[in-house]
C-alpha cells in the first residue's frame, strides 16, 4: 500500500437527546490473495457491532469506495474521531 492513501478511519456520532452513541470503522486491508479489501464495522459505542468485507482488485478501487462511504456516513451526521 502507498503511503499517502488513507488507511484507518474512525468515526462517531453522538446525541445524548435521542441516546445515540453509535460508532463506524473504515480500513483498507490486503487480503490473503493480495487484493484490495474495505473492511467496514459499526454498531454502538461499547458493544459488539456488525464487520462486512468487501473485496476490490485494486488499491484505487478499494479507496474510492472508503471515500465515497466516508462523504455518506459525514452527510449522516458522522465525524472523525480525535486522536
Amino acid at each position: 500500500m502507498s503511503e499517502d492513501t488513507i488507511q484507518y478511519l474512525v468515526l462517531d456520532r453522538r446525541d445524548p437527546t435521542c441516546n445515540m452513541a453509535r460508532h463506524y470503522v473504515l480500513s483498507i486491508e490486503t487480503s490473503l490473495f493480495g487484493d484490495a479489501s474495505l473492511i467496514r464495522e459499526w454498531g454502538r459505542i461499547g458493544r459488539l457491532g456488525q464487520t462486512r468485507i468487501e473485496l476490490y482488485e485494486t488499491e484505487s478501487m478499494a479507496v474510492e469506495a472508503l471515500e465515497t462511504w466516508l462523504q455518506r456516513k459525514r452527510r449522516r451526521g458522522y465525524a472523525l474521531r480525535d486522536g
